[in-house]
Formats: structure tokens, C-alpha cells, sequence
């Protein structure tokens, strides 16, 4: 590694802002050097060409321009506009020594006289007027050859070769620098490229998750907590804050994700701020370091260097701001960075403003039923209880006189049998708030079942009903009514529960490409039987089985009725087989 400053020599800065996960040896396969000086170099403009990630265009560019010059030490120092490293990679020191060094060198000393075009070729580095000197540690060198890496007008980093075995570099490994180091600069551009590419894919991805989660009815709170979860991964940002308006007005920040969360909780946004400003202006913006801005009002930011600001707005309505932090020292966010957080910012804020409304809907809903609720108890049940009452305080008088105790007797009875009608509408209504789908026959939820059991299992299952030996194909209301009759309610529920676990079953473990739901029922009263039978043609069942699984359910329903409940293997030795059986009375 050729240095000729850094944190611990020759009056370099500390550096303590490069991201230790950067500092990186080279891990690619070693260049083959043939002795043809332009076949050889054809080679290794077209092997850094074939790399896209861009720490492995980096490595292969200082592996095979060592190669080329025969250096002992190569590093390419990927710069900051303030001339500090943001990434580095090395080739010929010993890793212990290289974290003994501790971290990248900044552009300063023999290295900040490198042009931006152009090579700087020295015999002995040591000798040059703004040579430093050499960290504690380092090993010495002498002949170092230095050139630019460009994207375009501007420096990307620097090229640093030293120690060329057999004698100082010469005329031709400088053209050979040169060459290598423009072809690194279209390869670095087509890394860049290609990992814009695929975050613009991640942010979609993350757009579609929480829109998928929160359609699925996910709360909004926890909604949130994702939004910034998944924008901190997909940005590679230390912290992503969520700022909300709160009580009064202010901006505040609700929620956040990543380093120092706790501390930025809380913090209250200065109107006229930048987070103001975007969420007011429906627009984003970029900030290189928010610990060097002055204008920065409030005190849990100004720990953090670069910082984006998207707004969570959709239709003219701004829902707040998505935060996105990095620490001091690293990388600036880009402009195509902010694209694609304005992108997944809005996607995100329709799908929140979307669940506020069906959450919205949902209460409306619930008051509605509360509302009619409150009319069937009142129609129903409490007139008749009101009747009854009535009744009751007619005896009341009528003892009171003397009346005949028959008389008397027949009107309690008629008070009893109306006691007795109105606990039946009162579970009846009980009952429906248990189970919306009290009211729906058994043919019509085991369909319903069939039908929500298709996503699991990728596929519809079959689902065969027989009464009394007859399959009905398509029931008609009075073949419904009669299978109603027969099951009743409370086995009903137990019928549905049954075809659900099966189903669910075959879903989670079955891999099955059919299954085949069949309900019996025999019989009336005591004397008839509903037999549940599940059976698939997947992998089986396996040699151990988690007993506390839903079957054991099924046991304690079976066992609460009478009946019985087994699973195994299916007669035609392929697949599982899932049997429930219980008297109808």
C-alpha cells in the first residue's frame, strides 16, 4: 500500500469517517501475464470490463495493474469530494499490517499532487517536496507510479503503484496506467449503473411488501415501523426516521429505525426546516452533512452526516416525511438515490392513506352492526321480555284478588314459553357475533372453504356432499335446508373446523397436486352420522408428527360429540387421509 500520509504520519488528518467495510484486500482470481504486452493488456481491460459489482471492479483493476507493472504494492482510494477515502482496496500488504494501519490515507502530501489527468511517476517517492513520511507501521517504499481514476470531468479515486520489481516504473507502464485506468472508468460507470439498477428493483420490492402488508390488514402503526425498516435496508442508510404531524401541528418524529433510533424519537421538526420545506413542497431533497450544515435546527440530526428527506404524499395530501440518515464520514446520497425514495416514499403513502380508509370503513361497519344489534334486541328479545313482564304482574293481581290458581297457572305458562323464546333470540344473536357466518348454510361455507383454501394449495380441491347415499351435485334450498336440519348448528361449526384444519393440512405439508373433501350424512337423530373424509395425494405422512399440531383439536371435537377422528395413510398408499365421524344427535 503506498501512502505518503494518513492519520498517524506526516501531518495527515484523522480519517476517522472511513467505513471500515470498505477496507477491503483483493479476493479475485490473479491475472495471467503471457509477455505480450498488448495481448496482455487487451486481457485486463476486458477482465475489469466483465466485473459489475463495484468492489470487484476495484479489486480486479489494482490486481491486474500490479500485474502489469510489476509493483510489489497497488491501492486504488475511491474519494470523497472532500478528498477523504470512502473506500479502499489493496494488493501486496499483509492484512495485519493493513489493520495496524487502521484506515485509508486522505489526497494529501505526495498523493494530493497525483493530476487529475495524467500520471505522477516518481524513483523515489521519499524525495518528493511534499512527502510526509510514513505512518508508524508502514513498510518503507521507494518507486511509486500514481494516476486517476475518472467518471466523466470528475475524480473518482486514485491509483497508487509502488515498489515495481527490477527498477523504477517506466514510460510504458504509465501508458499501460493510463489505459487501465480509463477502461476502470467506463467499468466503474457500468458498476454504478448496474447497482442503481438494482436498488431502483429493491425499493419496488420494498414498495410492493408494504403495500401487499398493508392490504392484508396490517396496522398502520406496524405499517409504519416497516416503511422505515425496509427504506433504512434498501437506502443502506444508519437510520430511517418517519416524521409525522402531531398534536398542534408540530412535525414530529414518531418512529425510527437503526442507529441512535431512541435519540432521534421525539424530535420536533423547526418549521421553515428542510423536512418543512419537503413536506410542504411535495418534494425531496439531499443534504451532503447535516453535522457541517448550519441551518440544521434540531440537535438529535446534527450527529449525522449526509441525510435525504422524501415526502410521504399522494393525491395533494401529505401523510409526513421519510428520513434517511447516514453517519459522519460515509457517502453521500445521490440524486438517483432520491428518485427512488420519492418513488417507494408515495407508493407507501397511498397504501397507508388506502388502509386509513378501509380502516375508517371497517368502523363504520362496526357501528352499523352495533346499530342493528341494538334494533334486534330491542324488536326481539327485549319486546318480548317487556311482554313477559306483563304477563307476570297480571298474576301479580290477579292473586292479589283470589282468582282461580289454573287461570293463574296457564298465564305463567305462556310467560315461561316466552322467557323461553327470548333466551333463544338472544344466543341466536350472541351466536352471529361469534361467527358471521352463523347464518350461512353448511354447503355454502364448506364451498367457501373450497375456495379459500385455492391460494394455499395452488389449486381448487374437489368437494362431494351426500345425503343419504345421494351426492348432491348443485343443491337446491330445499336439498340446503334438509342437510341444515339434519347437521345443526353447533355440529355444523364443528363440520366446517374439521375441512378447514384438513385443508390447511395439505396446504402446510401434503405437496399434494389433488385433494378431495367428502361429506356424509346418514340418517336422522340419534341413529344418523356426518362422516368428514380428507384425502390427498402428496408426500404422506411424515415418521415423526408434532402432536400438538390442529389435529389433536379435531380429536376433542370428535370426543365432545361421540365420535371418532383418525389420520393416516390414504387406501391408495399415496397421500394422507383425514377421517371424522360424530352422531348427529
Amino acid at each position: 500500500m503506498t501512502t505518503t500520509t494518513g492519520p498517524r504520519g506526516g501531518g495527515g488528518a484523522s480519517d476517522a469517517g472511513v467505513v471500515r467495510e470498505s477496507f477491503f484486500p483483493i479476493d479475485v482470481a490473479p491475472l495471467k501475464v503471457t509477455g505480450d504486452p498488448l495481448a496482455d493488456l487487451m486481457q485486463a481491460i476486458l477482465s475489469i470490463a466483465a466485473e459489475l459489482d463495484l468492489p470487484s471492479v476495484l479489486s480486479r483493476l489494482v490486481q491486474v495493474s500490479a500485474a502489469m507493472t510489476g509493483a510489489t504494492y497497488g491501492a486504488l482510494n475511491v474519494l470523497d469530494p472532500h478528498g477523504a477515502s470512502t473506500m479502499f482496496a489493496y494488493t501486496g500488504m499483509p492484512t495485519a499490517v493493513a489493520r495496524m494501519l487502521g484506515s485509508a490515507p486522505h489526497a494529501r502530501g505526495v498523493l494530493g499532487e497525483i493530476p487529475a489527468q495524467g500520471v505522477l511517476r516518481l524513483d523515489d517517492l521519499t524525495q518528493h517536496p511534499a512527502f510526509r513520511g510514513f505512518p508508524a507501521g508502514h513498510p518503507p517504499m521507494g518507486s511509486f507510479l500514481g494516476a486517476s481514476v475518472r467518471l466523466g470531468d470528475r475524480v473518482f479515486g486514485q491509483l497508487y503503484l509502488s515498489e515495481k520489481q527490477g527498477g523504477p516504473f517506466t514510460a510504458a507502464d504509465e501508458d499501460v496506467v493510463v489505459a487501465l485506468a480509463a477502461a476502470a472508468g467506463v467499468a466503474v460507470a457500468n458498476a454504478r449503473l448496474y447497482a442503481e439498477v438494482e436498488r431502483r428493483e429493491e425499493w419496488v420490492r420494498a414498495g410492493q411488501e408494504i403495500t401487499t402488508m398493508l392490504l392484508e390488514g396490517l396496522d398502520e402503526e406496524d405499517a409504519l415501523v416497516e416503511i422505515a425498516r425496509r427504506a433504512r435496508q434498501v437506502a443502506d442508510a444508519d437510520t430511517s426516521a418517519l416524521a409525522l404531524p402531531g398534536v398542534g401541528g408540530d412535525l414530529v418524529v414518531e418512529l425510527a429505525d437503526g442507529y441512535d433510533a431512541d435519540g432521534v424519537v421525539g424530535s420536533v421538526m423547526p418549521r421553515g426546516g428542510r423536512a418543512w420545506t419537503v413536506m410542504t413542497e411535495g418534494r425531496g431533497l439531499l443534504t451532503p452533512s447535516l453535522s457541517q450544515s448550519r441551518t440544521v435546527g434540531t440537535p438529535a440530526l446534527r450527529t449525522f452526516g449526509p441525510a435525504m428527506f422524501a415526502p410521504l404524499q399522494t393525491t395533494g395530501r401529505g401523510v409526513g416525511v421519510l428520513v434517511l440518515l447516514r453517519r459522519v464520514g460515509r457517502e453521500p446520497f445521490e440524486e438517483g438515490d432520491l428518485t427512488t425514495a420519492e418513488s417507494f416514499a408515495s407508493q407507501a403513502a397511498l397504501a397507508y392513506v388506502l388502509a386509513e380508509a378501509r380502516h375508517a370503513q371497517d368502523v363504520a361497519a362496526l357501528l352499523d352492526e352495533r346499530e342493528r344489534i341494538a334494533r334486534d334486541l330491542h324488536d326481539l328479545a327485549i319486546q318480548q321480555l317487556f311482554a313477559t313482564g306483563m304477563q307476570l304482574e297480571t298474576v301479580r293481581r290477579r292473586a292479589a284478588r283470589g282468582v282461580d290458581p289454573g287461570e293463574l297457572l296457564s298465564i305463567v305458562e305462556d310467560a315461561l314459553d316466552n322467557v323461553d323464546g327470548s333466551v333463544r333470540e338472544i344466543r341466536q344473536i350472541v351466536h352471529a357475533l361469534r361467527d358471521p357466518d352463523a347464518a350461512t348454510g353448511l354447503s355454502e361455507r364448506l364451498r367457501r372453504e373450497a375456495s379459500l383454501a385455492r391460494t394455499g394449495l395452488g389449486f381448487a380441491p374437489s368437494m362431494v356432499l351426500c345425503l343419504d347415499g345421494t351426492t348432491l351435485a348443485s343443491l337446491d334450498d330445499i336439498e340446503a335446508d334438509q342437510l341444515d336440519e339434519r347437521v345443526g348448528p353447533a355440529l355444523t361449526d364443528d363440520v366446517v373446523a374439521v375441512v378447514r384444519e384438513g385443508l390447511a393440512n395439505a396446504a402446510r405439508h401434503a405437496q399434494a397436486s389433488s385433494v378431495a373433501v367428502r361429506v356424509r350424512v346418514t340418517g336422522t337423530g340419534p341413529t344418523g352420522s356426518v362422516l368428514v373424509e380428507v384425502q390427498d395425494d402428496g408426500a404422506g405422512l411424515p415418521e415423526h408428527r408434532d402432536r400438538r399440531s390442529g389435529t389433536g383439536n379435531l380429536a376433542a371435537r370428535a370426543r365432545q360429540h361421540g365420535g371418532t377422528f383418525t389420520l393416516g395413510s390414504a387406501p391408495t398408499g399415496r397421500g394422507a387421509l383425514l377421517t371424522w365421524q360424530a352422531p348427529l344427535a
